[in-house]
């Protein structure tokens, strides 16, 4: 884990190194100055020599700024250490989710990875100012200050030795005992995020079944969860000030009775008043120092979870990588399933796809039809390969999609999917999505193919009109056609339409599909849909059940001879005969 975050403070190092540095220069000039207090107080003030107590008094002077410009120094380098390491830890993640396969994404919810690119973050980057800078100083100042301390008196110094076992073994005991807890309330926060993120975009349909109540209610629960959690794990750090505190006084009282009756037993010969004020001095720094290395170390309580999560996120590995030498040009359209098998899951013993054999030509138009969850989303996201085969292979080009290089596949494959999405911005940006540089003429074009470009005219700003996070500023079809445009923009050999004229009038359907037929006829469509009106006219449809091919063949082949297809066209033809009394 250590690595693998390390890994992640580059171009920051010199910072990291610097802020330490100064610190520890900070340190021994704190060191310095109660030893120079000591001659002060027995040399300077005792003896009266007022020349004495100016130079000594100047060099204290001296150290004390000095000392104060190393802690702003340090302090201004720890800052951009740790939120420059913060930065780089969220670029690291984000871009290691973005070369997830589909696969790597369902192991991770996405509540879960908003709040490790947040919560978790910022916890380790304020452990990690805390470390290049109080870790550092809490460690240094109390060996700096026991050695002095030893050099004054050993038989006071041992005060220290005694208490530092009592409190590692309650620093020890609270880290054992909080760690699983803080595990807990950030999986916990994952599920927070979760419904929160749920009623945002869902607020349409919690307002029209009125269950605000309801959201309310259970945002309550989880945060109460979080509440307890926090609670119990915030008790166990409650003993860590107690505990320091109590060390702290014990010290002090012991230092000022013993040094006191050293200082009258002798004589003022082995302990004098300025010793006793120095280590005094020394006493206050070792044990501030103890007090600010238990704040450091709750901060590593904490931010340990954190810093395990993220390295779950750096350290996952996409399924999907790119062969030793993969191929950079798809010759055509062309698709072959080959005794295909796949489960999303290796635990799963039923697969959702189950011995496909298909041979689809370049340029083929291939419908598929079948039920709700019979995988007909499933079978066509193995082409541009957002997942894997189980068994068997998928050949598109007559080479192996596994061959390929996955950038190359992926921009030969354009696919509408089910669920359309429309980012913030003009409808010009999100279309170039497409194609980066296409041209105002080919966006045009597209939105013609498409049936968009009347509507979008219409519109006051054109092709320049906002469109809001979401897609919710125009309507579920008007949003199919500007997704199918975007598609077709990347001039692709396959096009791949999973459902993406449900919103879509029948008519205009039917223009869509005319347009395919016509202006990209070298492109192998498949389409997706639960009207037969919308694949009647494809070269061949498939028929899936249970995720497995029922047949396949043209329209009229499917009539004749495969029971479920004719059963959904005559129910569906019956419905449009009724609906047209």
């Amino acid at each position: 884990m250590l690595k693998k975050l390390a890994a992640c403070v580059r171009e920051y190092k010199k910072e990291s190194l610097l802020a330490p540095l100064f610190v520890s220069l900070e340190v021994i000039l704190e060191v310095i100055i109660p030893f120079l207090m000591a001659f002060l107080i027995d040399k300077g003030v005792e003896k009266g020599d007022m020349g004495y107590i100016l130079k000594m008094g100047g060099l204290i002077i001296l150290c004390c700024v000095a000392s104060l410009v190393c802690g702003a120094l340090s302090g201004k380098y720890a800052a951009r250490a740790s939120t420059g390491f913060a930065k780089n830890l969220r670029h690291d993640m984000y871009h290691n989710v973005q070369n997830f396969s589909f696969s790597n994404i369902d192991r991770f919810s996405t509540s879960s990875l908003v709040t490790r690119m947040t919560t978790d973050v910022s916890n380790v980057q304020n452990a990690y100012m805390m470390i290049v800078r109080v870790a550092v100083r809490s460690p240094m100042m109390m060996i700096c200050a026991m050695i002095m301390s030893f050099n004054i008196s050993v038989k006071l110094a041992l005060v220290f030795v005694c208490v530092l076992p009592f409190l590692a073994t309650v620093i020890f005991g609270i880290a054992i005992k909080a760690h699983p807890t803080f595990e807990r309330v950030f999986k916990t926060y994952d599920k927070l995020n979760n419904v929160v993120g749920e009623n945002l975009s869902g607020i349409r349909v919690v307002k029209s079944f009125v269950r605000e109540e309801y959201e309310k209610e259970k945002f309550g629960n989880i945060s109460e969860d979080i509440y307890k959690d926090f609670t119990k794990a915030e008790k166990l750090l409650a003993f860590n000030n107690p505990a320091m505190m109590t060390a702290s006084y014990t010290c002090m009282l012991l230092v000022c009775w013993l040094g006191a009756k050293m200082i009258v037993n002798s004589g003022a010969t082995t302990m004098t008043t300025g010793l006793l004020t120095s280590f005094i001095s020394y006493s206050m720094q070792i044990l501030m120092s103890l007090m600010m290395f238990s704040m450091v170390f709750v901060m590593i309580i904490i931010a340990r979870s954190s810093a395990e999560r993220i390295t779950e996120v750096l350290s996952e590995v996409s399924d999907l990588q790119n062969p030793e030498n993969p191929i950079y040009e798809v010759a055509d359209g062309s698709v072959k399933f080959e005794d295909v098998n796949f489960s999303y899951s290796k635990k799963k013993k039923k697969p959702a796809i189950s011995n496909v054999n298909l041979d689809i030509k370049s340029g083929e138009t291939i419908g598929i039809i079948g039920g709700t969850g019979s995988s007909k989303s499933t079978l066509v996201s193995l082409i541009p390969r957002l997942y894997d085969v189980t068994d068997g292979r998928v050949l598109v080009g007559g080479r192996d999609v596994r061959e390929y290089d996955i950038q190359t596949l992926r921009d030969s494959v354009a696919m509408v999917l089910q669920k359309n999405v429309l980012f913030s911005g003009t409808i010009k940006e999100n279309l170039r999505w497409g194609n980066k540089d296409a041209t105002d003429e080919e966006i045009k074009h597209a939105c013609v193919l498409a049936c968009a470009d009347e509507f979008v005219s219409a519109f006051p700003d054109g092709y320049d009109t906002y469109i809001e996070q979401g897609g919710t500023n125009v309507s579920g079809g008007q949003k199919q056609r500007l997704c199918i445009a975007r598609a077709l923009l990347k001039k692709p050999k396959i096009l791949i339409l999973d459902d993406s004229t449900s919103a879509v009038d029948t008519k205009t359907d039917a223009i869509i599909r005319k347009a395919f037929k016509e202006e990209i006829p070298d492109t192998t469509k498949f389409i997706i849909a639960q009207r037969i009106s919308s694949v009647q006219d494809a070269d061949r449809t498939i028929v899936l059940e249970g995720g497995r091919v029922v047949d396949f063949g043209s329209h009229d082949e499917l009539l004749s001879r495969c029971d479920i297809y004719r059963e959904v066209y005559e129910s569906q033809v019956k419905g449009d005969e009724e609906n047209g009394k």
